[in-house]
């Protein structure tokens, strides 16, 4: 993990500005070998920083596309996907069922009418901000006689545009959360900022790691803390340089979206992230 500005890690590529470059994926073949590309990525990441590729999930962004690619994905080998808004994904879910090895990650802000549809089927729920939601969750979550892993949604890059904490009002939030003992506290996640500059980039994850390493100290009881989801197509390997356990990956797997970031991200301008 960088620690100076000598540090020799702060070569990764920083791709934001670049979506255009993916093309799309359509054959089992393209997604083979956009996931082979990726995972040589990881790995040498990886092997840069002395850590194990297998510390490093990767979790394919799925969302806008149709269940056709997914399909394609999954036989390509994927198991996981991620998706923003939870009725796109229900349905995905709905439609996908007989692949009872695929898990769904739900990775976009989460509306309190729509924890029924992620209590019913998500593996994981990353953008965890609010008790309102908690509580939601664990309501549904009781109904249906599951639990859901979650990750904590932390605002590194203090941007308006970002869902999540401020990073000084986590250690309480987290002191909250074992009243709702459907919801597996497993780690936090953050979006960086959208620049150019890696070193701005950087800061954010640096923030999320460090915060993880000191709320750890005070870890309320089931409250893991050993996940660290951040990094996306454009930025994913400065992310594993700084700790990452977690990355989204969606355009450098599927291709570039046709859907704006607007869509998801509404003050976003030109290019914009995964989630």
């Amino acid at each position: 993990m960088s620690t100076d500005d000598s540090s020799p890690y702060r070569e990764s590529p920083l791709l934001h500005g670049l979506h255009n470059r993916w093309s799309q994926a359509e054959s089992i073949e393209d997604f083979q070998r956009n996931l082979a590309a990726v995972h040589a990525r990881i790995a040498a990441t990886c092997q840069r920083v002395g850590r194990e590729p297998a510390s490093v999930r990767l979790l394919p962004v799925s969302k806008t596309k149709s269940e056709t690619s997914l399909r394609l994905a999954h036989a390509a080998g994927c198991q996981w996907f991620g998706e923003n808004k939870p009725q796109e994904a229900y349905r995905k879910w709905e439609a996908m069922q007989e692949l009872n090895d695929v898990r769904w990650s739900v990775i976009g802000h989460l509306q309190t009418n729509k924890a029924k549809l992620v209590a019913r089927f998500a593996s994981e729920f990353q953008a965890l901000d609010s008790l309102r939601v908690a509580e939601a969750l664990e309501r549904r979550l009781q109904i249906e006689g599951r639990t859901l892993d979650v990750f904590v949604q932390v605002n590194t890059s203090g941007e308006a545009s970002k869902f999540g904490l401020p990073p000084d009002e986590v250690a309480a939030f987290l002191r909250r959360l074992p009243a709702f003992s459907a919801l597996r506290v497993r780690g936090l996640m953050t979006l960086a900022v959208f620049s150019g500059e890696a070193e701005r980039v950087r800061d954010c994850f640096v923030r999320l790691r460090n915060l993880r390493d000191q709320l750890r100290q005070d870890a309320p009881a089931g409250a893991s803390l050993n996940e660290l989801s951040m990094g996306m197509s454009g930025d994913f390997q400065i992310a594993i340089e700084e700790g990452a356990t977690v990355v989204r990956v969606g355009q450098a797997i599927f291709g570039a979206r046709a859907t704006p970031d607007s869509h998801y991200w509404p003050a976003a301008t030109g290019t914009g992230p995964e989630q």
